[in-house]
């Protein structure tokens, strides 16, 4: 009895030594788990837990906050609270709904007062409002106020800060607290904390700010957006430098940096640490101390040789070659690199902790940037590496999508900002963060139109819909039908042999009433009239009548057979975001002239389709109408041989792509319209007393006379002044024409589908 009572104690501390050996350090942590599950939660990366990963970084200079004079975060709030005393704003609590309900999303901005400075980035944002489809200049119908009062700059240290805006802004009788107004600012603060105080109390109005805080942020309410500079492009912007050749994915160099590094203040901790990652191969970190006034006061041992190493490389050329880009807090938590790294294809790495990211409401950043940590910086390297060259090619295919889409112009950056602010107003009928986040991009998918993917022509690929197995044909009708001999008549006839037509549908644009009923001729389609109101951008109005997916435009002396129309549409089916059609026109760039040039001459390069005989997408009509600001349909009308034009440019502008030719069995001669029968001054004729300026060099033989060159003029005209308006030349050139297969092969007609397409 003696020896088991023994032998059960020796088992007992035998458990207990063993459990204290191998189990002792879960039993120390376990009073910290509550500590270890809130550290858990961080989120990138999910690997570098410190039980996983050694850190390599110095503690001290990981916890090492930059200057001691930096606000605590209890003062930081405390200001944040004196600025932004509206903290608690919703768009349900701080913004008046009912202003939107009448006259839709209209933005009025303040007219300038006499004497006040207002800088060159502001005045391009009033300028991309002014000209915008959002625009109005009657406050009554607004829903949307902008201040004239630049508030870009609100460093008081700076010389673009206006003084005394509260004064100013509660002086204004639409000012109501800053109720239904956006503001926009791009420097906040001053030296040395920068915090977000903007000198002014901005009630409940929208704030649009860069270097947006989170913890100042409030979201579904105020807007991030990027920090940008003076010169960035007013419209157009240049392109990316990704292109389908740029293969591999990475470059000679994987990770780099180059710029200033603060010796003193917010933001040195991040950059200071930067060379510990430099290894001069495939990483490169480059900082110099030589910058600000008394920067020798402060220079430490590596400032001579940093500032040495800074001069060996060019910025530039790092941009071209290297496949990430460390993106770390400046003064404040953006910088201008954040929007040269997207440009230049090179994923960003953010090192900028609290940072709202830009348009992150609508934007899926994780797609194109890597979004690091200042405390993890030494792992980025190792973090980076693991990523794969499939992966490195989507993130850069993102950054080249994001840049052209909402970045490259101020017009993206402010009309964006807009969007974004008219999506919570109509959640309902609001873009998905899909729409957002593929192309062509939000900014042209309009949710008025529909918020289904498989009403829209760029997502049937993607998605497995397909466009709808009908087209209606939209004959714009300019003079007196009288009897079936005209061609009018004759191609009613042809296209409704079709068997994909669904219906036919006529604009009357003539003063005169068309003409009954009975002298239309018998089709086995539904044929519907429609009264225009006499204007070339009627034939591009998103009529309710028009249902299918397919629109066949036409002009009323177009000739077509049945069989050209049925193999026009179904390679429009395949194609179906963009303009399938027969007669064809080129531009190109006149060095001579320092401008663009028109042709219709008959050679290899197309980059225009007429919209005479074309098929296109029924969605088009509503970009023309409803995106496009009014201005542009203003100038159509008055060129008035600028429609079609403008049309290839617009699909041109969003999808990046040419239009497609197809088989034509009679070449389409432009002809000169004559609308003398519709009323005096018609289209297509120089106005009385207007004298004809003589054709272009490249003006077509086939286009003879006074009219006829007065027409093409206007067209080249009509040309440079989109490619004006839009900032650059959307139109993309090819030498592409669809043929049917076996056309014109010396084999049996029984084997051709289309054979009516050979005769002459």
């Amino acid at each position: 009895m003696q020896t088991r009572k023994k032998y059960i104690f020796l088992t007992f501390l035998a458990s207990w030594l063993l459990l204290f050996l191998f189990g002792g350090d879960q039993l120390r942590h376990f009073s910290f788990f509550s500590g270890r599950k809130a550290e858990a939660r961080r989120n990138w990366p999910r690997w570098t837990d410190r039980s996983l990963l050694k850190s390599f970084a110095d503690p001290e200079e990981l916890q090492r906050d930059g200057d001691p004079s930096l606000l605590s975060p209890r003062e930081r709030r405390a200001a944040w609270l004196s600025v932004y005393r509206s903290s608690r704003c919703r768009m349900e609590t701080c913004f008046d709904f009912s202003r939107c309900e009448k006259h839709g999303f209209k933005v009025f901005t303040y007219p300038q007062e006499r004497g006040q400075p207002v800088s060159e980035t502001y005045s391009k944002i009033l300028s991309s409002i002014e000209r915008s489809r959002y625009h109005t200049a009657n406050p009554e119908e607004a829903c949307l106020f902008i201040l004239s009062i630049d508030t870009l700059d609100r460093d008081h240290l700076s010389g673009q800060y206006v003084r005394n805006v509260d004064e100013k802004i509660r002086s204004f009788p639409l000012w109501n607290g800053g109720r239904n107004h956006l503001i926009f600012n791009l420097y906040s603060g001053t030296w040395p904390n920068y915090a977000g105080d903007l000198g002014f109390d901005i009630g409940q109005a929208i704030l649009a700010k860069a270097s947006f805080d989170t913890e100042s942020f409030r979201p579904g309410f105020d807007i991030s957006i990027p920090l940008f500079s003076k010169d960035h492009p007013q419209r157009g912007g240049d392109r990316g430098w990704l292109y389908q050749d740029s293969v591999p994915p990475r470059k000679k160099y994987l990770l780099v940096f180059k710029g200033k590094r603060y010796l003193t203040g917010i933001g040195s901790g991040t950059r200071n640490a930067l060379h510990h990652i430099h290894n001069g191969k495939d990483i490169i970190s480059l900082t110099t101390c030589k910058h600000g006034k008394d920067w020798e006061k402060h220079k430490d041992t590596r400032c001579d040789k940093d500032n040495i190493d800074y001069e060996r490389f060019d910025y530039q050329e790092l941009l071209h070659n290297s496949t990430f880009c460390i993106v770390p807090r400046g003064r404040r938590l953006g910088s201008f690199r954040f929007l040269e790294a997207l440009q230049a294809a090179c994923i960003p790495v953010l090192l900028s902790d609290g940072w709202e990211l830009p348009f992150a409401e609508a934007i899926d950043w994780g797609k194109a940037a890597v979004v690091g940590s200042e405390r993890l910086l030494l792992q980025i390297p190792s973090a980076v590496r693991c990523i794969h060259p499939e992966r490195v090619l989507a993130f850069q295919q993102q950054t080249q999508f994001l840049w052209d889409a909402y970045f490259s112009s101020v017009d993206k950056i402010v009309h964006t900002t807009l969007e974004i602010i008219k999506d919570r107003l109509s959640p309902h009928r609001s873009r998905s963060r899909f729409l957002w986040n593929a192309l062509p991009g939000g900014l042209l998918v309009l949710p008025d139109f529909s918020t289904h993917l498989g009403d829209f022509p760029f997502y049937y690929l993607q998605h497995g819909y397909s466009p709808s197995k009908k087209f209606t044909a939209f004959i714009r009708a300019v003079s007196q039908a009288g009897s079936l001999s005209q061609p009018i008549l004759r191609l009613i006839q042809a296209v409704s042999g079709s068997q994909f037509c669904a219906q036919i549908v006529v604009l009357w644009s003539c003063e005169k009433p068309p003409p009954p009923s009975g002298k239309w001729p018998q089709t086995t389609v539904p044929l519907t009239i429609i009264q225009g109101r006499r204007q070339l951008s009627d034939r591009f109005f998103p009529f309710e009548a028009v249902r299918t997916d397919a629109v066949l435009s036409l002009d009323e002396d177009t000739s077509l057979s049945t069989s050209e129309v049925d193999f026009a549409f179904l390679v429009w089916r395949s194609f179906p975001e963009r303009i399938v059609g027969f007669p064809t026109q080129s531009h190109f760039w006149d060095p001579e002239q320092g401008r663009w040039g028109y042709t219709s001459r008959w050679t290899n390069e197309l980059s225009i389709v007429l919209t005479a005989a074309a098929f296109y997408h029924r969605y088009y009509h509503s970009l023309f109408t409803e995106y496009l600001p009014a201005g542009l349909r203003e100038l159509v009308d008055e060129l008035a041989a600028c429609e079609d034009i403008l049309m290839n440019v617009l699909v041109a502008a969003v999808t990046k792509l040419p239009p497609i030719k197809v088989t034509q069995r009679k070449q389409h001669k432009e002809v000169v319209a004559q609308q003398a029968e519709c009323r005096d001054g018609a289209v297509g004729t120089p106005p009385p007393g207007q004298r004809s300026p003589s054709a272009p060099h490249s003006a077509p033989a086939r286009v003879k006379g006074t009219a006829g060159s007065w027409r093409f003029s206007q067209r080249q005209d009509c040309l440079n002044q989109l490619a004006d308006w839009f900032g650059y030349m959307p139109l993309v050139s090819s030498q592409l024409r669809l043929d049917p297969v076996l056309f014109k092969d010396q084999v049996s007609v029984l084997r051709k589908k289309y054979p009516s397409l050979e005769k002459p």
